[in-house]
């Protein structure tokens, strides 16, 4: 027997959907601030900052991009699946989206781990020791990639939590609100490394 949602789990629905989208928006203007901080500066110290970016390794970047944008297909197939009532293609598709998301984790580690064995790190004598510019630069891309992984990790829980509530039945085809938020935010910290990526990795 099918249960169709109540008139009131209806406002609820809609209510959770724009709480959503407005903390999403207020995700987009963090980090848009950080990114006109950061144009600011490169357009300030544009030799210092190419020096920089020139110690980041774009094919690494450029594997991240791959995982988080098919990873973006694989979520978005998940919520399709699950409106279709396909609970097995949904888990599927929800396992391999954290699954890229775990290996975008593993390539940023060992970015940073490189970084750290140069001693290119917050705080570092070598850091201290570089120009301004370049200084400014590492410190920026700390920040932004040091708070869109942040991101990426909370994406994965909200995943995994999802994941456990498909199994048991409380995420269905009527009533998927916490896989449709979680797939919202899941597009967001792709949308960002879409801007981080270019701005990182190849403008020089």
């Amino acid at each position: 027997m099918t249960v169709h949602p109540t008139h009131t789990e209806h406002i609820d629905s809609e209510t959770g959907k724009l709480g959503m989208w407005i903390f999403l928006f207020t995700e987009l203007f963090l980090f848009g601030g950080l990114f006109l901080v950061y144009a600011i500066f490169r357009a300030k110290y544009s030799p210092e900052f190419h020096h920089a970016a020139e110690e980041l390794n774009a094919f690494i970047g450029t594997i991240n991009t791959v995982f988080l944008l098919v990873s973006s297909m694989t979520v978005a197939g998940a919520l399709t699946a699950m409106q279709k009532g396909d609970r097995r293609m949904t888990l599927l598709l929800l396992t391999v989206t954290i699954m890229l998301a775990g290996l975008f984790m593993v390539n940023k580690y060992f970015e940073w781990s490189h970084k750290f064995e140069y001693g290119i790190f917050p705080g570092s004598p070598v850091l201290k020791n570089m120009p301004h510019g370049e200084l400014l630069f590492f410190g920026l891309y700390y920040m932004m990639t040091g708070l869109h992984a942040l991101h990426v990790l909370v994406g994965m829980v909200l995943l995994s939590i999802n994941v456990v509530k498909v199994k048991a039945g409380t995420v269905n085809s009527e009533r998927f609100l916490m896989l449709e938020n979680s797939a919202l935010y899941w597009h967001l910290v792709d949308l960002i490394w879409i801007f981080l990526f270019p701005l990182l990795y190849l403008i020089t």
